[in-house]
């Protein structure tokens, strides 16, 4: 089938991978975007768990706790210049405030009560100025927070009966910035589903036979690369990044026996900046156009 610049460049943004690879890959998987990104992780040429951080786009994330709520906002702008500017990082945290006192329940319901601004700030910087991802939440128990540099937002969800104590409040803030380092896609290993099991056991048998190793080791080592799944993408599995010799499960069970009291990681929410948006790269569309055409 015909593979389109589009297609190439999208992957391309995706992986990081060289065009020619990406073209080669989208043709090898009949245009399949998805079977790309692991056709290339098998040959080694793209690393799946770190795509997202090669997208990016200006802005600031905003991350704010007050009592039992807490929001995480992503508001993104055109220029790294006007990202730093005091009217957009003002912009940004009175949005976060209007969005935690209101209880705002999505983006667009915060947009929509502050257009008015919005086009106050994008006519005054003369970008666009777009409130694009919110995460918003209550909780019974404890809310700790992370934000790394207006790059990354944490917010992460303690179910406990001992909120109030210095420890379990120390544990909040150390596990929402485990989340922002570690990054793990599910809480336990129980949340992890079928069908990524499966992805990633396909993406480990090609790996190995591109190794070459023997046809009869290969479902052993799949296997046990399966078994330590858990411990690279679940919270809870992971090893404690200020002490590795714990895990977040452990970590979790000692602050509790300390403290003499229930603790339980509810929830963990992310918000990394411009995860997802294809940041302008020059001449990229027409390198890609040049290459798919056969120039």
């Amino acid at each position: 089938m015909a593979i389109s610049a589009k297609d190439v460049k999208d992957l391309r943004e995706k992986t990081g991978a060289g065009m020619m690879d990406c073209k080669k890959a989208l043709t090898e998987t009949n245009g399949d975007l998805e079977a790309a990104v692991d056709y290339l992780r098998t040959k080694g040429l793209a690393k799946a768990a770190k795509k997202a951080s090669r997208i990016a786009a200006e802005g600031t994330v905003v991350t704010l706790v007050e009592g039992n709520n807490g929001v995480i906002l992503e508001v993104n702008c055109e220029t790294d210049f006007v990202s730093k500017g005091d009217d957009f990082q003002g912009f940004a945290k009175n949005m976060a405030e209007y969005a935690l006192s209101n209880k705002s329940g999505s983006v667009d319901e915060l947009k929509s009560a502050n257009e008015g601004a919005i086009t106050e700030l994008t006519m005054k910087c003369g970008e666009k100025v777009d409130p694009r991802r919110l995460v918003s939440l209550s909780t019974n128990g404890l809310l700790g927070s992370y934000n790394h540099g207006g790059k990354i937002g944490v917010i992460v969800d303690l179910e406990t009966d001992k909120a109030d104590a210095p420890e379990v409040v120390e544990l909040a803030k150390d596990i929402s910035m485990h989340v922002a380092a570690a990054a793990p896609t599910f809480l336990s290993g129980d949340d992890i589903d079928e069908g990524y099991k499966t992805r990633e056991a396909d993406v480990y048998r090609a790996q190995l036979k591109e190794e070459g190793k023997p046809e009869e080791m290969i479902e052993k080592i799949v296997l046990g690369k399966l078994g330590k799944l858990a411990k690279e993408v679940c919270l809870l599995e992971q090893a404690f990044i200020k002490n590795p010799d714990l895990s977040i499960k452990k970590l979790v069970a000692e602050t509790a026996s300390k403290v003499g009291g229930n603790i339980a990681v509810k929830s963990f929410h992310k918000i990394n900046l411009g995860e997802g948006i294809e940041k302008k790269e020059d001449n990229l569309a027409d390198e890609v156009a040049k290459m798919t055409s056969g120039q």
